[in-house]
């Protein structure tokens, strides 16, 4: 294996940039590109747009990046898949040329016609354990079908989410879609369709929407064009991505089940691995689907690294120093910016607090860091009280896991090993799904060959005690606030 020539290319498009990592077999990265996006353009009523005909000239700017770096100017890449922001959503024509701006992920214009969806739907989303949001992308899509911001009618539309624009691109003609991409659109990959009678309700034209299949689902191959502008060879595979968020999952090797990561970014997420749906009634754990037909339970907090993030970068490591020499904060904080909280519970009225008075600035950052673990811990005994079990220690990815004191913290407040991953990058993610069915025979074997152990970070027992007394202090607080049940 370790000889052989052939490289994957993952690609990851995000918000503001489009980032590309070749990698062989092994997972060694023999080459990177990436391009700059325009940013979206966000005003009243909650709207969030982008030029979706920015997309494709970037990605191919990022492909030439990275296949000129490569000792065969691209030659070696056997297949290519793509990893986008979810939700993100456009309607193209019948070549494929998108009929207004993309409407991202966030996008709130639509908040009426999602809650609309919610009630045509009800015991669907019930089963599938989802609700519909307002920043779902099934509404958007029913507003758009309502003549919503498009100068262009008739016939011969498709509703394109990004990774189908790219794979038009690529392959030269329209692509089927995969269901990680589609959640959100409203697609039920518990019982492989479409919620007809959701889109008969809002006027949705069936024509308009792609076929869904599997992650890693070869749909094509590179055309000539496509070739020309990126640097990929002609007849390179096109294989179904997933979203940046499971794309970063699979990426630190989490993708068995009863495997999990905490992904402590700006927010904090939990993603894991079930052989069996995960339906929280709450609505916070929500369950995308495993390539392999497992299921992807997860939650996303309004809580995370968004915490610490007012802080000057250069003050943090000294800030870390301090706080370690100092030991469990003498306060106990719930680090919310903003309003309302979405997972571990829903609540609308949640807000950030402080129980009691930090001694120093190095007691109030301990304090901080130690809110975000204890919403962690919350998190895990909510996936227990659902049935699932968390096995083996909890993969860490994200910017946080990058400081040894948070990830110490974090393990002592769990009460279980953390393992850091080496990198966990959504386009690595990518690059996985591209090499199953070619490099590799599935998405295990690819994540068994090709991502690094990791480091375990182990609790520490002599604060222990403290740490759980804080985060029953934590709950306690969150119960008499009536946000927690």
């Amino acid at each position: 294996m370790s000889d052989r020539p052939e490289v994957v290319a993952g690609i990851d498009i995000a918000t503001a940039a489009v980032r590309v990592v070749c990698a062989d077999a092994r997972g060694r990265v023999r080459a990177r590109g990436g391009a700059e996006l325009p940013p979206p353009r966000r005003g009243a009523g909650g709207h969030s747009e982008q030029d979706a005909t920015a997309w494709w000239p970037a990605v191919a700017a990022a492909l030439r990046q990275a296949t000129g770096a490569l000792p065969a100017g691209g030659r070696e890449v056997v297949a290519v898949a793509v990893a986008a922001t979810s939700g993100t959503i456009v309607l193209a024509d019948g070549r494929g040329e998108p009929l207004g701006p993309a409407l991202m992920y966030d996008d709130r214009r639509a908040a009426a016609l999602n809650a609309r969806a919610q009630e045509a739907g009800a015991a669907r989303w019930r089963a599938l354990g989802l609700s519909v949001g307002p920043t779902a992308a099934l509404g958007r899509i029913a507003w758009l079908a309502g003549g919503g911001g498009q100068t262009a009618h008739g016939g011969g539309r498709h509703l394109l989410h990004t990774p189908d624009l790219v794979g038009w691109r690529l392959t030269g003609g329209p692509v089927a879609t995969d269901w990680s991409h589609a959640l959100k659109s409203g697609y039920d990959a518990r019982a492989g369709e479409w919620p007809g009678e959701v889109f008969d309700a809002l006027g949705v034209p069936a024509r308009w929407l792609p076929s869904v299949r599997a992650p890693a689902t070869p749909v094509g191959t590179v055309c000539a064009d496509a070739a020309a502008e990126t640097g990929l060879p002609t007849g390179c595979a096109v294989r179904l991505g997933m979203t940046d968020g499971c794309a970063g999952q699979l990426a630190t090797g989490a993708v068995r089940p009863g495997q999990f990561v905490g992904i402590l970014g700006t927010t904090y997420v939990l993603k894991g691995v079930t052989r069996d749906l995960v339906a929280d009634p709450s609505g916070a754990l929500y369950s995308h689907r495993h390539p392999d037909g497992w299921w992807l339970p997860g939650g996303a907090s309004n809580t995370g690294g968004e915490a610490v993030a007012h802080l000057p970068s250069e003050r943090l490591p000294a800030l870390d120093r301090a706080a370690a020499e100092r030991g469990p904060a003498s306060v106990v904080a719930y680090p919310l910016r903003g309003e309302g909280e979405r997972f571990p519970f829903v609540s609308g009225a949640a807000r950030g607090f402080v129980l009691g008075t930090p001694a120093d600035d190095a007691d109030r950052h301990r304090a901080t860091l130690e809110g975000v673990a204890f919403l962690e811990r919350l998190a895990l005994e909510r996936v227990a009280e659902l049935g699932v079990t968390v096995e083996g220690p909890l993969w860490a990815a994200g910017g946080g896991s990058r400081s040894p004191l948070w990830s110490r913290i974090r393990a002592t407040v769990l009460g279980r090993p953390l393992r850091v991953a080496d990198y966990a990058e959504t386009a690595f993610g990518a690059a996985l799904l591209a090499a199953s069915g070619t490099l590799h025979p599935d998405l295990t074997a690819s994540a068994a060959a090709m991502v690094r152990p990791g480091r375990d970070v182990e609790p520490d027992a002599r604060e222990q005690a403290a740490l759980d007394a804080s985060y029953a202090r934590f709950t306690a607080a969150l119960r008499a606030r009536g946000w927690l049940p």
